[in-house]
């Protein structure tokens, strides 16, 4: 496609702007610091934002044409801050935008998921994550982007109440598995979505959450997805789910009803291979709003 043919057609970058009645509301959280692994996921919402331009709001499979409205709050400050003192930045963010539908976080590395989760409500909220790791490391050497889960038990979240979709094998410890079945939490393996489909596994916990919560947060740790597919993440594995499958399950997140907020986690644009990373992080938001139109 060439410059003049991108800038003739209505891309998803023309949904985005100063809407203060939109239904959905798009927040950056470029939080980096704590991060087990050194990268730059800070730069995460900058490289989502500059590709939407790339992206038609036709979607040629559904014959559906994207014509909601996305208010852009533009970005936490958060350069240079420990998660704990990114806390009550992302935390208000959030639970600002309680009268929007859908809130999205754009990371920033996954220690955004534990205040996002807090700004819709920690009493009244479930936690699903489509993530290659259980993230429940200690906190008592602090709070890091490999513990927000525990984190969140810690504060109070029932077990019960938390779905972890995507985890992969030889990438956890026996101890973290122990800990997830002990407390309560919803396994399910990157097996099982190979084997039944990421969307059907996602539509199941779903399901099981919306009986127990009133809303829904949801945590897209982008290194679910194979590593052949998506390089952008140092955590990210051979034997993830496709990214075919990660995109199908989106959609069937943003059309659940008491989907409240999501984020978008571990992308770094500083492991860019051409523009598969940010492309790949473009066309997720596609496939959020599509599913959102649909309710």
């Amino acid at each position: 496609m060439t410059e003049s043919e991108a800038l003739s057609w209505p891309s998803v970058a023309d949904l985005l702007g100063h809407h203060p009645y939109a239904d959905v509301v798009l927040i950056g959280a470029g939080l980096n610091e704590r991060s087990l692994t050194p990268g730059r996921c800070d730069l995460g919402p900058k490289a989502l934002r500059a590709v939407l331009p790339r992206f038609s709001t036709y979607d040629v499979e559904t014959g559906q044409t994207l014509d909601l409205r996305v208010h852009d709050a533009g970005d936490v400050p958060l350069k240079a801050v420990t998660p704990a003192d990114g806390f009550a930045p992302v935390r208000d963010a959030v639970a600002i935008q309680e009268s929007r539908a859908l809130t999205i976080l754009i990371g920033g590395n996954n220690a955004i998921t534990r205040p996002g989760v807090h700004g819709i409500g920690l009493a009244r909220a479930g936690l699903l994550t489509l993530d290659a790791h259980f993230d429940l490391r200690d906190t008592d050497q602090g709070l890091t982007n490999g513990n927000p889960v525990q984190a969140l038990l810690e504060d109070g979240l029932d077990g019960a109440r938390i779905s972890q979709i995507g985890l992969a094998p030889f990438a956890n410890t026996r101890r973290a598995h122990d800990k997830a079945k002990a407390v309560g939490i919803s396994v399910r393996t990157a097996r099982e979505c190979r084997e039944q489909g990421a969307a059907v596994v996602v539509a199941q916990e779903l399901a099981r959450l919306a009986a127990l919560c009133e809303v829904i947060y949801v945590d897209f740790d982008i290194d679910v997805i194979d590593r052949s597919q998506w390089p952008t993440s140092p955590g990210a594995r051979p034997g993830g789910i496709s990214v075919h499958d990660f995109f199908d399950a989106t959609r069937v997140i943003g059309a659940h009803p008491k989907v409240k907020a999501v984020d978008l986690t571990e992308y770094d644009p500083s492991l860019e291979i051409g523009d598969l990373g940010a492309l790949t992080a473009g066309r997720w938001l596609c496939e959020l709003l599509a599913g959102f139109q649909g309710r």
